[in-house]
């Protein structure tokens, strides 16, 4: 079944009315701002300062007229610079761009969160990686794939800081990612509550029973073309 963005609106509909319990409202802070507060944000007018980028071949991350633009041939994953730690929520706007350019796939609109590397875990920039998905395999990470493979697969994987063994959690065959659309993304770490909201809709709802509760964020694609902005991080206030 392929899900339009009419229908992932109804998901969204439905999945908020199924998210009425206090501890799952609290959960996402579109629900219940009261108990969140914004810790962060970019609007990629001042370079990239915040971000770092691994590149397995070449390409351009660069951030101009409020967006970071990543238009790359192969692998490549743009870390943001700073630690997240406790309950936090990531929120972006990613653009899969198809202009006829050489990347304009419309694939892989991937993402790491609760980070780190087991090579080096208090500093994940102190280990050096080029950029293939391989080497990415020595994290402990949540790690999503939205739009994967020419934009057939969506996955959600824990990943456990071994080589060749990156845990699937929950796997999606149709495609979601929509050409030069707007997807707003939400990422979550409340607790042992993990989640992944697209445009609103309740994608991925998984509770970890040994939660990445601190751990550094990426974006993460291969051979494509996105543009993204209004990158935002929110905080649970204190109880």
């Amino acid at each position: 079944m392929r899900l339009t963005r009419r229908s992932l609106a109804a998901l969204g509909a439905a999945a908020t009315a199924a998210l009425i319990a206090p501890a799952a409202a609290q959960a996402d802070p579109a629900a219940n701002r009261g108990h969140w507060h914004l810790a962060a944000r970019d609007d990629f007018r001042h370079g990239l300062r915040h971000w770092t980028a691994e590149l397995e071949n070449g390409g351009t991350v660069e951030a101009e007229r409020g967006k970071l633009i990543v238009d790359v041939p192969a692998g490549a994953t743009i870390w943001y610079r700073h630690l997240l730690e406790g309950p936090s929520a990531v929120e972006y706007t990613a653009v899969p761009i198809s202009a006829g350019g050489p990347n304009d796939r419309v694939s892989d609109l991937n993402t790491f969160w609760g980070a780190r590397d087991v090579r080096s875990p208090d500093d994940l920039f102190a280990t050096i990686r080029g950029g293939a998905l391989a080497e990415y395999d020595y994290l402990k990470t949540y790690y999503v794939g939205f739009g994967g493979n020419y934009n057939t697969t969506t996955r959600f994987r824990r990943y456990v800081g071994e080589p060749g063994n990156r845990p699937l959690i929950y796997d999606r065959t149709e495609p979601l990612l929509t050409a030069n659309e707007p997807h707003r993304v939400r990422q979550i770490v409340d607790g042992q509550r993990v989640q992944y909201w697209i445009n609103g809709s309740l994608l991925f709802d998984y509770t970890d029973p040994e939660p990445y509760t601190d751990g550094w964020f990426a974006l993460r694609t291969t051979w494509s073309h996105l543009e993204i902005s209004d990158f935002k991080v929110w905080k649970r206030r204190p109880s």
